[in-house]
């Protein structure tokens, strides 16, 4: 069992990278605010996230136990809002909700940051080195 590559823990790194996606893509939206017809993005990651961790429950510690699925990739993407439009200018980015979707992201990322510390703490303990 590699216990740095196990599935909390790639669920965490894939977690970390949305994140760090949703803060580019929110800073692209904040930048371009008075860009004539720039439509805002979003970053789609949760609801993976969602059925991830409904997943993890059922785990394998051998090779001759039931097998539960394959785990989807996790990966984070981008997609962009077409239906409206927020100014005059065509542009739809609403200032506001991207601050704090920002000030959102940045608690969410710090929060991932403690629990993957805490993973590796306890990682450490485990192995006798955190005394």
């Amino acid at each position: 069992m590699n216990l740095l590559h196990n599935d909390k823990m790639t669920l965490m790194e894939n977690a970390l990278n949305a994140s760090a996606l949703r803060q580019k893509t929110t800073a692209a939206n904040i930048a371009n605010a008075d860009t004539p017809g720039y439509k805002a993005q979003k970053t789609v990651f949760q609801h993976q996230l969602d059925e991830e961790q409904a997943r993890l429950s059922a785990r394998r510690t051998s090779d001759q136990h039931v097998h539960f699925g394959e785990h989807s990739n996790g990966q984070a993407y981008v997609t962009e809002n077409r239906a409206t439009t927020f100014n005059h200018n065509g542009n739809n980015v609403d200032i506001d909700k991207e601050m704090s979707s920002m000030a959102e992201n940045q608690i969410y990322y710090h929060s991932l940051i403690e629990r993957m510390n805490s993973q590796f703490n306890s990682i450490r303990t485990a192995i006798g080195k955190g005394r």
